[in-house]
């Protein structure tokens, strides 16, 4: 077990290096002067010279990248274009703010997406399995905007039960942050409830149907205990890849949930930092969720080798 951990723990390594380099390259590419944002159009061309100089944007692309790989190493992100100033706070606070809203929906959809979607197993071909089946499709292929909008109309214009905005303001109370986090909560359960529910649905179709489901039956067992003991210990090994994938999507890509909220997460700020070409700030969100990512991977690889003796016993890959 230790060895394959290892071995994901240093492919995990690689991808997050060749992220980096991406990352990095990628932003270079983008179209905009980081002087130019910054001072305006209608600023002297000698002036954006002299601070894109300052800013050391003018120096070979390999240069750059080495003082900021460098930095990243020794824990320094770099200093924002636009804020001129240490990038590692306002991305600290913006994960801190996404980390927040992403618990929240995880807590709703993980055990309903589960309930869902195993429920729908033990009722295959009924009316049940169609009904959640359609529901989570459905709820999948709606747009973060749309869902978004029409939670913003009934709830909190029509009904007024909900606050429109996300952020609760600096001091509010556990209560009231959670109150202002539950509509923006909303849409993220329907896209996510979907791949959770079908995927739990289709591992649990194949656990009811294996031999060693048949066995336990076959001994007498109670149907409750076949289905906590064998049915659901395999039918979750593949939900929790899913569940792992999605975290990732949870803490980055909430850049429509973010600004339509007027939430100020990691997905906003990214947003934010690619509209004033403030590169720094924008490699550092997007390696910060490469980093979600691969934590989250690997506590499913972790999760999984558990459950499934074969990892343990060196025979999964």
């Amino acid at each position: 077990m230790t060895r394959y951990l290892l071995k994901r723990l240093g492919l995990a390594v690689v991808t997050l290096w060749l992220l980096s380099v991406i990352v990095f390259f990628a932003g270079q590419v983008v179209p905009g002067d980081p002087g130019r944002a910054i001072l305006g159009n209608l600023a002297d061309p000698r002036a954006v010279r002299a601070l894109d100089h300052q800013l050391g944007v003018d120096r070979p692309l390999l240069t750059q990248y080495w003082s900021w790989i460098t930095g990243l190493l020794h824990g320094n992100m770099g200093e924002s274009y636009q804020y001129r100033s240490a990038v590692e706070p306002y991305v600290q606070a913006a994960l801190v703010n996404s980390v927040k809203l992403a618990a929240l929906a995880f807590v709703i959809v993980v055990p309903l997406g589960i309930l869902g979607g195993v429920l729908a197993a033990l009722r295959y071909g009924r009316a049940t399995d169609r009904v959640i089946s359609v529901v989570g499709l459905s709820a999948a292929t709606v747009p973060e905007f749309v869902s978004g909008i029409v939670v913003i109309i009934i709830f909190a214009v029509s009904l007024k039960w909900l606050p429109v905005s996300a952020s609760a303001g600096t001091g509010a109370s556990a209560l009231t942050q959670l109150d202002h986090l539950i509509l923006p909560a909303i849409p993220l359960v329907f896209i996510l409830f979907g791949y959770i529910a079908r995927m739990a649905r289709a591992g649990t179709i194949e656990a009811l149907d294996s031999d060693y489901t048949r066995t336990a039956t076959l001994k007498g067992l109670k149907p409750s205990v076949v289905i906590r003991r064998h049915v659901l210990r395999n039918a979750l090994l593949p939900t929790i890849t899913v569940i792992a994938t999605q975290t990732g999507y949870l803490i980055g890509g909430l850049v429509v949930v973010e600004t339509l909220f007027n939430y100020q997460g990691i997905g906003n700020l990214i947003y934010k930092a690619a509209q004033a070409k403030d590169f720094p700030m924008l490699e550092a969100g997007v390696l910060t969720i490469g980093v979600v990512y691969m934590v989250a991977t690997l506590i499913a690889d972790a999760l999984s080798t558990a459950l499934n003796p074969r990892l343990r016993l060196g025979t999964g890959g």
